[in-house]
């Protein structure tokens, strides 16, 4: 019986294993090469200003929340801190100095040595939601390097690559544009997936209270990712 049920195991094993080879051949892309330079720097700009750059600046307050609402989120970017909740939790995350976030479980505040993993888990939470949310407004951030990528259809794409920072530095996402300049998809080489250029959909936006662009969701092939109900505003509530 063991016997047998290993073998099954193994082709399972097996079958598996081809797919994903199958998969990989198919649908892998190479990082492309761009063109690093002020042509770069100037699509960037032009993404930045059809999203109205100078209302995300300005705006004070973001919300939203991930993955069919299992972490939700008030984001204060003036004080540069941030309300992560998932489960029981919530986490007040102080995003300059993350040891002196507070951790609180069911309402109760926990200790410091219990908070250390929950801030972990929240910092990576964030880092990952708030990409999701904000991805196009970072291009400009510090240790990020932006080239140019002419794409088949004639227009060009901008290669934006994170050298430092967040979870997962040296990461890719190849941006593809309308003609005004607003985002329609971004493609991807990441750590966290095996397969290299993997597209997501950045095409289904609304403008906030503060006047700021925002997208309501993403789509990767059959996964939709939902953000809830966004917000962003200035005025505190």
């Amino acid at each position: 019986m063991v016997r047998k049920l290993l073998k099954i195991l193994g082709i399972l094993f097996v079958v598996v294993l081809v797919a994903f080879i199958t998969i990989y051949a198919v649908y892998n892309e190479k990082l492309p090469e761009g063109r690093p330079g002020a042509d770069a720097d100037a699509l960037a700009q032009k993404m930045l200003s059809t999203l109205n750059y100078d209302k995300f600046k300005q705006t004070r307050f973001l919300e939203w929340s991930f993955q069919g609402g299992a972490h939700q989120y008030k984001w204060d970017k003036e004080k540069r801190n941030v309300a992560v909740s998932w489960d029981d939790f919530l986490v007040n995350l102080d995003l300059i100095a993350p040891e002196s976030s507070l951790v609180f479980k069911n309402g109760e505040r926990l200790m410091d040595i219990e908070s250390e993993a929950f801030i972990e888990k929240a910092v990576g939470y964030f880092n990952n939601d708030s990409f999701w949310l904000v991805a196009p407004y970072k291009v400009f951030d510090s240790g990020v390097t932006r080239s140019i990528v002419p794409l088949p259809d004639g227009t060009d794409g901008l290669l934006v690559t994170y050298t430092t920072g967040g979870s997962t530095p040296g990461d890719s996402y190849l941006w593809m544009l309308q003609p005004n300049g607003f985002p329609k998809s971004f493609k991807m080489w990441v750590n966290i997936i095996p397969i290299g250029g993997i597209e997501a959909t950045w095409d289904d936006w609304d403008e906030m209270e503060s006047g700021v662009f925002l997208p309501k969701s993403h789509e990767m092939g059959p996964v939709k990712l939902l953000m809830g109900d966004i917000q962003g505003y200035n005025r505190k509530r």
